[in-house]
């Protein structure tokens, strides 16, 4: 486990523990610059990025929140920047020690556990919010399905203020794919995820007809059936594109009255099921967001509530700091056998995250590398034990921490989380990044307050507090736990009032296209 700071102390440099041999700018550091203990700044560096306090030899490991980040590429003289162009990437042995630090969660007494306004589904899932789903089974089916989404403009919904919206879920594949295994698997369960959420009071399911994703083999391999809430349409039978529309239209119209007559009811936190996410990642994010985030699933697991940890790449190189803490050996070695695919089956010899390289965002930012990334993204998970691993798109069924394997790829990611049963998505961003996830709201974290201030329409928490010395860690994760509770009972993200939503739907594609 990582230890974070509660709250950093003042300077022009932050020290994130004592055994580090860099700090971190806190704003923009000059050359010349005096950083306290005798430390003169030899260099021009930017807000976020890291400064060596010493002396490092040239292979030397790069120590942060005293976990190695890389290794020094040449000799660093004292106060200089260190980033990558003075960093090397590569592999180093890691003590899985699975299971070695799993301590359970203490949960609280029933009676002081938090609560929230959520909608009752008659077959007891419980809704965040409440959507009509139109999903397409093949891209050659996404226009129909967008053109019976648009038909229900917020005019035409008036008379039905308990449905937040008819929403099309299209994706780019279901055709030109593997007929059989996992590729059609993984897309075929995401969808059905989707059909069957809680968010949506109902859903249509609309197919081309001569492609390999048919909706007959969806429906039977997923144990789907037909009924009011659940409907399908093959537009080679309804008589072509106009046609389709106008019945997805018209079944629309006669769900809408049911969809309506819904009530939100006092519920327990334990239903709340947040998918964690963080884009736009910079040098901020693991000493504000992310381990407030993390603080504050802490707090949700103790109400009872589930955690999703993914982006399985973001993970690589702090992975051991999961295993440890996993319930079990056999749940610490489903992460490892992720991780195992990941680098010797999926991603070998690509330029991918895993392998390294992180985005020109990340690099502005101040992360040099994926070690350096994964070490704030695994801190959105919080601090207790690795209960479960589950595949893309799952169902979870496990409450607390657990992990879903799913690209770094945000929407992809989410996408994953949502259907497995994700009813909230929590966002960190340091550079950032605007992303909502339909049909569930997206919370969007900032990690420091000039990004915040700047994009106040899109952001909803500010973290940078803890910079600033305004806020603790725990005063933040309590501040972040609260909007947790006013935004599943449905208080609207910056997100949702902006629209957006509608094009994040985006199934892992993992095989092969011919």
């Amino acid at each position: 486990m990582i230890e974070v700071l509660e709250k950093p102390a003042a300077g022009p440099v932050i020290r994130l523990h004592e055994a580090d041999n860099v700090v971190i700018a806190r704003s923009n550091v000059e050359i010349g610059a005096k950083l306290g203990n005798g430390l003169t700044c030899r260099s021009q560096v930017p807000s976020g990025h890291k400064i060596a306090t010493r002396a490092i030899k040239q292979g030397e490991p790069i120590l942060k929140y005293n976990v190695t980040i890389g290794f020094a590429a040449t000799d660093i003289a004292p106060g200089t920047f260190v980033h990558s162009h003075n960093m090397e990437f590569r592999e180093f042995d890691r003590d899985y020690a699975y299971a070695k630090e799993y301590r359970p969660v203490h949960l609280l007494p029933e009676s002081e556990r938090a609560t929230f306004m959520g909608i009752v589904r008659a077959n007891g899932q419980i809704a965040t919010r409440n959507y009509i789903g139109v999903l397409s089974t093949v891209n050659c089916s996404a226009t129909v399905v967008h053109k019976v989404a648009e038909y229900f403009t917020p005019e035409r919904l008036a008379e039905f203020p308990n449905v937040d919206g008819v929403v099309a879920f299209a994706h780019g594949t279901g055709c030109g794919m593997e007929m059989t295994g996992e590729p059609m698997d993984l897309l075929r369960r995401t969808m059905a995820g989707y059909a069957l959420h809680a968010n949506l009071a109902s859903a249509l399911v609309i197919g081309l007809g001569c492609e390999r994703n048919q909706v007959s083999k969806l429906f039977k391999e997923q144990g789907l059936e037909a009924n009011s809430r659940l409907r399908s349409f093959v537009m080679q039978d309804e008589g072509g594109t106009t046609k389709t529309i106008a019945a997805g239209v018209a079944a629309v119209k006669e769900m809408l009255p049911e969809a309506n007559r819904v009530t939100r009811t006092r519920v327990p936190a334990s239903h709340i099921m947040v998918g964690l996410q963080c884009g736009g990642s910079d040098g901020f994010s693991s000493i504000t967001a992310n381990p407030a985030l993390g603080a504050a699933m802490d707090i949700l697991v103790r109400h009872g509530g589930t955690a999703i940890l993914s982006e399985t790449p973001e993970i690589y190189g702090v992975e051991h700091t999961l295993t440890r803490r996993a319930r079990s050996v056999e749940v610490g070695e489903k992460l490892i056998e992720r991780i195992r695919w990941w680098k010797d089956e999926y991603t070998v010899g690509r330029d991918t995250q895993i392998n390294g390289n992180v985005s020109p965002g990340n690099q502005t930012g101040g992360l040099a590398n994926i070690f350096e990334k994964s070490l704030g993204s695994s801190m959105k998970g919080g601090t207790g034990p690795l209960m479960e691993v589950y595949r893309y798109a799952e169902p979870v069924k496990q409450h607390g921490l657990v992990f879903m394997d799913t690209p770094g790829f945000d929407p992809c990611s989410a996408t994953g989380q949502i259907a497995g049963g994700a009813n909230v998505i929590m966002f960190t961003t340091g550079r950032g990044s605007m992303f909502g996830a339909k049909p569930v709201p997206s919370i969007k974290l900032a990690t420091n307050t000039p990004m915040y201030n700047r994009l106040k329409d899109d952001m909803d928490i500010n973290c940078g507090g803890i910079l600033d010395g305004t806020r603790t860690m725990q005063q933040m994760a309590q501040e972040i736990f609260e909007d947790l509770l006013r935004t599943v009972s449905g208080e609207k993200t910056k997100s949702e009032l902006l629209g957006l939503g509608d094009h994040e739907f985006v199934p892992w594609n993992i095989g092969v296209t011919g």
